[in-house]
């Protein structure tokens, strides 16, 4: 056994859950996105979806803008720098679990 820690370890708890790392992988290929869109794209609830979002924007990783569209309000999100920087290094933790440690 080597003296080194399994990668999973390094695994960001704040983008793991399922619906934040949803929020974060459909934020990563747009500039931004509207709340509608997020939540009818991943089929969860206004709750659950705001309170995800708190989360995210707590930790900095997204960026919430609220604006009126005609006399509807809008939300539109978009990961920040350090978001899309947390999204690559988890993606890049899952890709060395998925593909096996070297050295084994």
């Amino acid at each position: 056994m080597s003296g080194t820690a399994h990668p999973r370890h390094e695994l960001d708890e704040i983008i793991h859950a399922p619906v934040r790392l949803s929020i974060v992988a459909a934020l990563a290929n747009a500039e931004k996105a509207d709340f509608r869109f997020l939540r009818d794209t991943l089929e969860v609830s206004d709750s659950l979806l705001s309170k995800h979002i708190v989360t995210l924007e707590g930790a900095g990783y997204v960026k919430v803008e609220k604006a009126f569209v005609g006399k509807r309000a809008k939300t539109w999100l978009s990961l920040t720098d350090a978001g899309r920087a947390a999204f690559a290094r988890y993606t890049a933790v899952l890709r060395q679990i998925t593909e096996g440690i070297t050295g084994a």
